[in-house]
């Protein structure tokens, strides 16, 4: 019974290894059109990954659920749950970054020609969820609230991108298609990570209301915003995210 929880561990970075191999193999390109434009292929199974890194998160909010059923908490389960998450919400994140990298750098004059350095910023994400994991192990009070950015909610972020691509008007295309986009990105969501700055957790303390205010108020808001925007909600709900630990940093920290 107590390897049940770390079975739903490994689950995690099971599908975070699934995730990776999708982005690696599907292959992001450019094709011709009949008209001589160039528009992005992307193959299906780019998605996947997507939906890979989604499942390990919905995996890894409920192994810490599931730990506690069984009574079967350990300093194991914990350094094993960091270094699943390095790799679904570190490195599977950091792939798809690399992708639309790769992509943006090979639209450019003489792109196929350009030093891979120009892809190598991709490899911050994961380096910068390496460190916040490895801060989050050795602090003890981030129970009900974090310092930084989760590593799985900047990672479900990056994950959103493949299927907001796909969904966008075609005249948005050549945003996804600017590498100082993703420069920004990975500079944004790694100074996140491994910042001080107190962000919400999303367990619930208790079943009190006045207690979880926060957190209903971020659900209500997400279920609007997905309503509104699908897939495009996802970067919008991260944002609100934020904003309403920072709005409400007193009393998450309290």
């Amino acid at each position: 019974m107590k390897n049940i929880p770390n079975i739903f561990t490994l689950l995690n970075l099971f599908f975070g290894c699934l995730a990776i191999i999708v982005v690696l193999q599907s292959g992001i390109s450019l094709i011709n059109t009949a008209d001589g434009t160039q528009m992005m292929n992307m193959p299906e199974a780019i998605f996947m990954a997507s939906l890979y890194i989604g499942i390990a998160a919905v995996v890894d909010f409920f192994d810490g659920f599931v730990a506690r059923l069984f009574k079967a908490q350990s300093a194991m389960g914990k350094e094993l749950d960091s270094l699943a998450d390095v790799v679904s919400f570190g490195v599977a994140p950091g792939m798809i970054i690399y992708q639309f990298l790769r992509l943006s750098v090979a639209r450019q004059e003489d792109g196929l020609d350009a030093s891979a350095v120009w892809l190598l910023p991709a490899l911050i994400l994961p380096c910068a969820a390496a460190w916040r994991l490895a801060k989050f192990n050795i602090d003890d009070t981030q129970h009900f609230s974090f310092r930084g950015v989760p590593t799985p909610a900047a990672g479900l972020l990056v994950a959103s991108f493949p299927l907001i691509f796909w969904s966008i008007d075609p005249g948005f295309i050549d945003l996804f298609l600017n590498k100082w986009l993703w420069y920004a990105i990975v500079l944004l969501l790694s100074y996140l990570m491994i910042s001080d700055i107190p962000i919400m957790s999303l367990k619930f303390k208790n079943y009190s209301l006045k207690d979880n205010i926060p957190k209903l108020i971020l659900l209500a808001t997400g279920i609007v915003l997905v309503v509104l925007f699908k897939w495009a909600a996802i970067p919008l709900i991260f944002i609100a995210y934020i904003l309403l630990s920072l709005l409400l940093k007193n009393k998450i920290t309290s």
